[in-house]
């Protein structure tokens, strides 16, 4: 599909998880070989909606800053800090379309928290709700100064694409909610005092990501489908 924004990282891949109707769409490309900085998220989010999509998971693996968020946690965040630059982050630059400040007291879909809440109790997966998440700009991991900077300005989670994915969801009126994968602790805390291991990241988020998988399929038993 294209877009007024180019190409987006993938095909839009039509399917069903259970009863549960969706698009999906790897931000990363099919490869993942598209870093974080690099990722076109206007045409992203624009070709999701012209597909008629309403509501978006962004299923997102983080590092845990805050104690609670130990490593095989899935986490629904309510807040986020943006600390990216350089991004294409509104459709609304006054060059594609006329300059518009939107509202985004709260970044997250409160609506579709409460459904991801509802599957999860129902499918039996532990989801810690709320935590702010913080987006920086990657693709490198952060220093450990830098995540004690993070905790100090109160992220609790550390991630490299949710901005200006969330941003631009809102623009568009779609409906955005985020599942934060925990694979480790971020650089620095608990055990990753000396550094972080990317083999042992590859293994929780193996693991992880099958709650993930029950707690979406369960989306669709709940509403039918």
């Amino acid at each position: 599909m294209s877009t007024p924004y180019g190409s987006p990282s993938a095909p839009l891949l039509r399917g069903h998880l259970g009863g549960l109707r969706l698009l999906f769409l790897p931000r990363h490309g099919p490869d993942h070989a598209i870093a974080p900085h690099r990722i076109n998220y206007r045409a992203n989010l624009w070709a999701l909606r012209e597909a008629g999509v309403r509501e978006v998971v962004a299923v997102s693996t983080v590092g845990g800053i805050a104690p609670g968020m130990a490593a095989g946690s899935l986490v629904l965040p309510d807040q986020i800090i943006d600390y990216t630059w350089g991004r294409e982050s509104s459709f609304f630059d006054g060059i594609n379309a006329p300059l518009q400040h939107v509202d985004f007291t709260r970044p997250f879909s409160a609506a579709l928290g409460l459904r991801l809440r509802k599957a999860a109790a129902t499918a039996g997966v532990a989801l810690l709700e709320g935590g702010i998440y913080g987006a920086t700009q990657g693709p490198r991991l952060e220093t450990a100064a830098e995540i004690r900077r993070m905790a100090h300005d109160g992220a609790d989670l550390v991630g490299m694409t949710g901005m200006p994915e969330a941003v631009l969801a809102r623009e568009l009126g779609l409906e955005y909610a985020m599942l934060a994968a925990v694979v480790n602790p971020a650089a620095g805390c608990g055990d990753n005092q000396d550094g972080i291991s990317m083999e042992r990241i590859r293994e929780v988020s193996a693991q992880v990501m099958r709650d993930v998988v029950s707690l979406l399929a369960m989306m669709g038993a709940d509403d039918g489908g």
